[in-house]
């Protein structure tokens, strides 16, 4: 992607300085949530992939299509405010070598936090998105707001405590929907119908002093997925305490007009079929609840194949990743179940679909949490909104 070369050397400036969830390597700090011009996410997300390594301006110029006076004035930048810094010389193909920079991975921290029907984990991770802090602990989604804010506060606490004050840029938070993403407003999340309009976002933000964003838990595992390299249209499909879908389209996640896309296991696959906490009858997310709690895991293998093999038909994706921790408890099972599903309806249909693979996401029981943190990172990289 190439960048915009604006007026008198583009947009090299962070805006903002000091506040809540600002960076403070200096007196004057840097709130990161104002890194939010195009040039500049351009420029550190190649230091960001360019890993320890790092990458030269002359290299920045070439593959983001700025002007070298204009990476100048960005990397510049960049290492006065503490997020970039040298990382040695490197021979050149004609004159002196040349100096290369790289990202500085503590300069900033994201806290992500999964808040599953009957269980919270929260990650810290650095810039580059690696896991440097993380815990887990009991919850019950049904105990009411204040119950579950006051366990979201006591465990998102010592983790953003164990860093430098002001480098945490914020928190991402993913839940089971239907929600708002936009408003961070949760809708009649599945089974707890008493969460119906409260204001998670702005609620969670006034008692934590830090930016908030809410997601869907697919949709953030989903992102999490396409910053760690996930390229291409792919579904996540999360099998835990319930059942839902992350879309990624051309490597950006796709949350619908009213973000309310991936509702996937809510899908009707059986008319006659038993009733759901939705409402509806024969869910994709009843029958495969089912199948598990009476302990028949192939039969759930094979009625999520049936809804991946809808989902495959429908949007011509590249690849279907499973995660959640009934997944993780017989991967083998699911991964040959849905495999079969995909291929079966594609054999019938005639399409190429039989050669979508299937396969666990990595990441693990932890992938939604580091997703959620990517809520907050991956707009500083310029890697779609969180």
């Amino acid at each position: 992607m190439s960048g915009t070369n604006g007026r008198a050397g583009g947009d090299g400036g962070i805006g903002g300085v000091g506040g809540i969830g600002g960076i403070r390597n200096d007196a004057a700090g840097v709130n990161l949530l104002g890194v939010r011009s195009h040039n500049t996410a351009l420029v550190l997300d190649l230091l960001r992939t360019a890993g320890e390594r790092g990458i030269s301006r002359l290299e920045l110029a070439e593959r983001t299509g700025l002007t070298p006076q204009a990476v100048s004035k960005i990397t510049a930048r960049l290492r006065e405010e503490g997020l970039a810094a040298e990382a040695g010389r490197r021979a050149s193909t004609g004159g002196k070598p040349r100096t290369v920079l790289r990202l500085v991975p503590d300069a900033g921290h994201a806290v992500g936090v999964h808040l599953d029907r009957d269980e919270l984990r929260v990650v810290l991770v650095d810039l580059t998105g690696a896991v440097v802090g993380q815990r887990r602990a009991p919850l019950d989604l049904g105990a009411g707001a204040e119950s579950v804010l006051d366990a979201v506060e006591r465990s998102v606490r010592p983790p953003a405590g164990s860093v430098p004050a002001g480098s945490v840029l914020g928190v991402g938070v993913a839940l089971p929907g239907p929600l708002d993403h936009a408003r961070g407003v949760l809708h009649r999340v599945t089974g707890f119908p008493e969460w119906d309009g409260f204001p998670l976002r702005d609620a969670l933000a006034a008692r934590l002093g830090l930016p908030v964003v809410v997601d869907k838990d697919t949709n953030a595992a989903a992102l999490g997925l396409a910053v760690a390299g996930e390229g291409g249209s792919f579904a996540y499909l999360h099998l835990g305490t319930g059942l839902g879908a992350g879309l990624v389209i051309g490597g950006s996640v796709h949350r619908g007009a009213r973000t309310g896309a991936g509702e996937f296991g809510h899908q009707v696959i059986q008319l006659d079929g038993p009733l759901c906490e939705c409402g509806e009858r024969g869910c994709v997310e009843a029958l495969c609840l089912a199948a598990v709690e009476r302990g028949d895991v192939e039969e759930a293998a094979r009625v999520l194949g049936a809804g991946a093999a809808n989902l495959v038909g429908l949007l011509d994706i590249d690849r279907v990743l499973l995660g959640g921790r009934t997944v993780a408890a017989a991967t083998e099972v699911f991964v040959s179940g849905v495999g079969a599903g995909v291929a079966a309806r594609a054999r019938r249909g005639g399409s190429s679909a039989c050669g979508v693979p299937v396969r666990v996401a990595p990441g693990g029981e932890w992938g939604v949490a580091v997703g959620a943190a990517q809520l907050l990172l991956a707009p500083l990289f310029g890697r779609g909104e969180g």
